[in-house]
C-alpha cells in the first residue's frame, strides 16, 4: 500500500508548482486514503503563527501558536507526534469535540518550518508507527515537490 500510495501522491503533485494547491489535493487524498479520520489538513507558519490552510472535515482553528496544542508543539520540537488520547495532552485545542487521537507532522525544507499536516480521528489510539511512516514519507514526497 505505502508505494502505490507514495506513487499516487507523485502523480497528483509533480506537474503543479502551487503549493496551495498541492496541500488541497494532498487533504483530499490522505482523507480518502485513510479511515477513521475526522480532519486532515494543514497550518502554515506564517508570522511565528500555524495559521489554518487546506483541509478536509470540520472547521477548525484559525491560528495556532507555536508549542501549544499538539500541532504547536510539533512545529516547536520539529518532529511527528502521535497521540493516542487527546484529553490526556496537556493544552490540547479542541477544535472538534469528537476528536480523541491526533497525528502531527512537521514540515521542513532547508532546516525551515513551513508548517504541519495535522490528522485528527475519533478513535482513541487510531495512529500507528506505520502510519507515521506512510504520513511521513507522504509529507517528504510534499516537501520534494516545493
Amino acid at each position: 500500500m505505502k508505494n502505490l500510495a507514495i506513487n499516487q501522491l507523485r502523480c497528483l503533485i509533480e506537474n503543479e508548482t502551487d503549493m496551495i494547491t498541492n496541500m488541497a489535493n494532498i487533504s483530499a487524498y490522505i482523507n480518502d486514503l485513510l479511515d477513521d479520520i475526522n480532519w486532515v489538513g494543514f497550518y502554515l507558519y506564517k508570522d511565528n503563527m500555524l495559521v489554518l490552510g487546506p483541509f478536509q472535515g470540520h472547521v477548525a482553528c484559525n491560528r495556532i501558536k507555536p508549542g501549544q496544542g499538539v500541532c504547536g508543539t510539533s512545529a516547536k520540537e520539529r518532529k511527528t507526534i502521535i497521540v493516542d488520547d487527546v484529553h490526556l495532552f496537556k493544552g490540547h485545542i479542541a477544535c472538534d469535540s469528537q476528536s480523541q487521537s491526533e497525528i502531527v507532522i512537521p514540515l521542513i525544507k532547508n532546516n525551515q518550518l513551513l508548517g504541519v499536516l495535522d490528522i485528527d480521528s475519533p478513535i482513541k489510539k487510531r495512529f500507528t508507527d506505520k502510519d507515521q511512516k506512510l504520513l511521513e514519507d507522504l509529507v517528504s514526497m510534499f516537501i520534494t515537490y516545493l
